[in-house]
């Protein structure tokens, strides 16, 4: 867990300076990296980025816009390397920019498992999120089929964590020193969700069977 805390620190720390450089091309970039599968944490960007929406330097409407496009121009990014058969590089190379063989891996089983169905899910889950859209160019999904569904994860999530930094405002610090914490709750959480839904809709077949 201290390891965990410690990286996620590290990541908090370069993504707090490159936005307060560079602002809404800063988060546009970080949003970028972070959905081409580099470990850009995605909710530290978009809480710090809300954060300044507290203070007066940005728009929260901007903000997510922003979070959004560069979330979607990343997920392209990944998809296209699937797509045209890139793979190979980022398995040989991934290593280099923290792509590990692992992380494909799980993202790849997740498909292999769900289908379709996988890609709006994994991109509201903290740790596959920025790994599944190699599996779905690899298995060659229409692409406007896979940004619509990729979207109907990714929306959602930008424009929670971007909302959530505006509105712990002044507790933004404490929040920050702690965010690996809130990954771990909000994956929790989400996973509890997806399986409520899961079995809701087992019972609802078996009551009509």
């Amino acid at each position: 867990m201290y390891e965990l805390a410690s990286v996620t620190s590290a990541l908090v720390n370069v993504a707090t300076t490159i936005i307060n450089d560079l602002g809404y091309p800063g988060i546009f970039v970080l949003l970028v990296a972070g959905s081409a599968g580099i470990p850009v944490s995605s909710e530290a960007v978009m809480l710090f980025a809300g954060f300044d929406v507290y203070k007066g330097h940005f728009t929260l409407i901007a903000i997510i816009l922003v979070g959004i496009l560069g979330d979607m121009v990343g997920a392209t990014l990944a998809y296209a390397i699937g797509y045209f058969g890139r793979i190979e590089l980022i398995q040989r190379h991934g290593a280099k920019v923290h792509i590990t063989p692992e992380r494909l891996e799980r993202a790849e089983r997740w498909f292999d498992r769900h289908g379709t169905k996988a890609i709006p899910i994994c991109r509201i889950l903290p740790l596959v999120r920025a790994y599944m859209s190699f599996p779905a160019g690899v298995a060659e999904v229409p692409y406007l089929r896979f940004l619509a569904l990729s979207a109907l994860g990714g929306v959602p999530w930008i424009a929670f964590w971007g909302i959530l930094g505006r509105a712990i405002g002044s507790h933004y610090h404490s929040v920050q020193s702690n965010l690996h914490y809130v990954d771990i709750a909000a994956l929790v959480l989400i996973v509890a969700a997806i399986a409520y839904l899961l079995i809701r809709r087992r019972r609802r077949k078996l009551a009509a069977a």
